[in-house]
This record gives structure tokens, sequence and C-alpha cells, in this order.
């Protein structure tokens, strides 16, 4: 048998294979992720099955994001886009939405899925004013620091997909309930890990690490913005470094995307040290993911060297 028969007969081979196959071997979803976290629990529960795209990262201020046309195109092939809401994108995601056209994706249907939405959020105010700074009405919007509300959140996610992709929904309900047993088992021995941190004070720079707080019952003693989104000047550091003199503090909390100059100013007149935890996935080399995220988030807070 000569070259050229060969490798005929091994196309023949090959088309008879993919059409034997079935066709959910190829079936795919398509995840607009606004942010890191998200797009690793899109993994988690969609597997294969899902194709996840993060409009972010690490490194980036979730907030002040801008609706760039690379968004656009993702958005357009998107099948579900899953983000947190509580107005934590509403300076670019609701751009996306209306030039993206897709209905399914649109608030409302089963391919819009805002995070946020399943949980029990903190810190809603009565009211909401300019003086106020950047504070959400629909509450705290930071919500994936407690590990309980990845639960709350996976659960939905697995129903959502299953509705986009009938044909895999025991994939995805059977990825859920592994992902809850994991899950569960992580946040005991983490529960058991931390309750060193039980009422230890820290001070933060922004009110993005309350759920991670109230989770592991931490005090926050001082904020270092004056309000959401407004950088500190010194007259109000002075007053931070008044309240915080005859306490025991554990640490000035940063995550990665945060600048270093309030904190380093407070910790240098204070004795301080300035704690940065990963914040997402990404966030430092080690938290690759959703588990090694909480890992390291611990690791550090515990001040391990492990």
């Amino acid at each position: 048998m000569n070259i050229h028969k060969r490798f005929l007969l091994f196309l023949i081979k090959l088309l008879l294979l993919l059409v034997l196959l079935p066709s959910s071997a190829f079936a795919q979803l398509n995840i607009f992720a606004c942010a890191p976290e998200w797009g690793a629990l899109a993994k988690e529960i969609g597997g294969t099955q899902v194709s996840v795209y993060a409009a972010s990262n690490a490194a980036q201020d979730i907030h002040h994001l801008r609706a760039r046309p690379s968004f656009l195109a993702k958005m357009r092939k998107a099948d579900l886009v899953f983000c947190t809401g509580a107005s934590l994108e509403s300076g670019w995601l609701p751009v996306l939405l209306q030039k993206a056209g897709d209905p399914k994706v649109q608030p409302g249907n089963v391919g819009h899925l805002m995070a946020s939405d399943y949980v029990m959020r903190l810190e809603i105010p009565e009211a909401v004013d300019r003086s106020m700074g950047d504070v959400h009405s629909e509450g705290n919007p930071h919500i994936h620091l407690n590990p309980h509300n990845l639960i709350l959140i996976a659960d939905e996610l697995s129903k959502r997909l299953a509705k986009l992709l009938p044909q895999q929904a025991k994939l995805f309900n059977k990825n859920f309930e592994d992902f809850h047993t994991h899950w569960l088992s992580n946040i005991d021995r983490w529960e058991q890990q931390t309750l060193s941190l039980n009422n230890k004070n820290v001070v933060v720079y922004h009110s993005n690490w309350i759920y991670l707080l109230e989770w592991l019952k931490l005090n926050r003693i001082a904020t270092l913005e004056p309000v959401p989104g407004i950088p500190p000047r010194i007259s109000h550091l002075e007053t931070v470094l008044n309240s915080v003199q005859d306490l025991n503090i554990k640490g000035i909390l940063l995550t990665p995307y945060q600048q270093n100059k309030a904190a380093a100013w407070l910790s240098k007149h204070s004795d301080i040290p300035v704690i940065e935890l990963p914040y997402t996935v990404g966030g430092n080399e080690k938290a690759k993911d959703l588990e090694s995220l909480f890992e390291e988030t611990l690791r550090i807070l515990l001040g391990t060297d492990a």
C-alpha cells in the first residue's frame, strides 16, 4: 500500500471516528467572567464543557476597568456572563451588555449570572449620597472571600449551566456535588486552623475585606480610605494613627492592586506590618485556583512558612 492510500485510509478512519463520537463530546459553553474568582469557579463546575474568559486579573481594580473592544468580542460569543453584580462592574459591564446584543446574556435571562444575588450581602446602607464615596447601594459586593458564599454561588452556576446545555446536566450536577463535599471539608479544616485569629485586630485600605473578616471573626479597627474610593490624605492617616496607638493590631491588609504609600506611612509610624493578601485567584504565584487562594490567604495571615 503506497503512502497516498495509507493517508486516505487514515482520513477515512478519522472521519468515521468523528461521526461516531456523541455530539456532547464537542459541546462547549463560552463563559465571560468579570473576575478571576468567577472564572475559576466556572472551571470547577463546568469542567471540560466550558471555555472561560476572565476580563480582569488580580493586579486590576475591577471597579475601574474599561469596556475595551476585546471584551465586546468575547461577550458576543458568550453563552453566560458571570460577574459579581451589586454595581461592582457598573462602570463598564452595562455598556458591553448593551452592545453585545444576544438576549440570553441580558439581565433576567439564563445567561446572565450575578453572584451577589445569591448570598447575604453585608453593609447595605440605608441611604447613599455623593459624600459617601463609592458606596454600593445594594451592599458590599466583595463577596468571594467567605468560602460559604462560594457554595451558594456554585449551586446556582451548576443550574444555569444545565439549562444552557441540558445534555450535560448530570455532569454539571456531579461537579457541583464534588465541589460541595470537598469545599465543606476545606471550610471545616480552615476554620479549625484559624481559631487563633478570632478577635484579632486589623486595619484595611478599602472595605473589600469585610466578608473575610466576618468569616474569620477579625476586627476591622480602621480604614485608610476616608470614604470608599478616595485616597487618604495625611490628616486622615494621622487620625487613623491616633486611633490605633494603644491597640494590638495584627496588620494592615492590602490587595495586589492597592497602592502601598498610605499603608507604608502608617506602618512606619506605628510599627504595624503591611500584609498583602492575594485577594483573588492569581494574586500571588501560589494562588492558582480557589482552594489555593484560601490556603495562601490563611497561610499569610497565620504567619506560617508552609
